[in-house]
């Protein structure tokens, strides 16, 4: 009985640190500090900087949160159990609303992995369904990546995310209760035109877009110049990785269940 005993104590802590290894191996859940957090060095630091500008101004104005998470690898993992680890930490959009969205961009993973991801809130996922996630990934933000445009690429799909989620009446933020007005020069406005203007050329039958490689093509680099001031386009920035700060960014309590859709490019 002494050696099944120790055979079954052994087994145990075998087991044990088996799993202990393994939990160990997984890519660590960044604390989000920003709207933008490049650890994959996919973006230039004035990219990331205009880009966090841009979901800082929209979070401002419609007190949903948008965030972009770009890290290298989430192996061993797929895709979708890393971003909702992410999720659940960082707890992105409102306490009781859940109107946050995670976009997470993994460009070393292999195609089994996938390598990009939407998480939408549970107060989202009215608007931002998971087949609309989908074709966000595959036809807005795909075609730029394909030709490593992922400045390009990440500014058309939050555009359009940001479209969708302003078609929900969500609660409005504290300052836009006291008024409601937009600057005309604000950037949330460009944001949501050509944001729509994606959406309703993605939506509409397939063999009414512009060729082959849908919005990757010149029209989207140009809605995306015009509307948000003519900031940089082009490939990755190669900016080295490490999260840009905005300072002061933190989840506001919202809560995610897995909703969203995965994809490659």
């Amino acid at each position: 009985m002494r050696w099944l005993r120790f055979l079954s104590t052994l087994v145990l802590a075998l087991g044990l640190g088996l799993g202990g290894a393994a939990h160990a191996q997984l890519v660590p859940v960044p604390t989000l500090s920003s709207h933008v957090t490049d650890q994959a060095g996919m973006l230039s630091a004035e990219q990331r900087a205009k880009l966090e500008t841009v979901l800082t101004d929209y979070e401002s104005k419609t007190g949903s949160q948008i965030a972009v998470l770009l890290v290298k690898s989430t192996a061993p993992e797929q895709i979708e159990q890393y971003s909702i680890r992410v999720s659940d930490a960082g707890k992105l959009g409102r306490k009781g609303v859940d109107d946050g969205v995670l976009l997470v961009v993994a460009p070393d993973n292999p195609s089994a992995l996938r390598r990009l991801r939407i998480e939408a809130g549970r107060g989202v996922q009215g608007v931002l369904t998971d087949a609309q996630s989908k074709r966000i990934l595959q036809d807005v933000i795909a075609p730029h990546f394909q030709q490593k445009q992922f400045y390009d690429g990440l500014v058309a799909g939050v555009g359009a995310i940001a479209t969708l989620l302003n078609a929900e009446q969500f609660p409005a933020p504290p300052q836009q209760q006291q008024s409601n007005e937009l600057d005309e020069d604000n950037i949330t406005v460009p944001l949501i035109l050509f944001g729509a203007f994606l959406l309703f050329s993605i939506f509409r039958p397939r063999r009414s877009r512009l060729g082959r490689g849908g919005w990757s093509s010149g029209a989207t680099g140009f809605i995306i110049g015009s509307a948000l001031g003519g900031l940089g386009s082009g490939g990755g920035g190669g900016g080295g990785g490490g999260g840009f700060s905005g300072g002061g960014f933190s989840g506001g309590g919202g809560s995610f269940d897995g909703g969203g859709a995965s994809g490659d490019w």
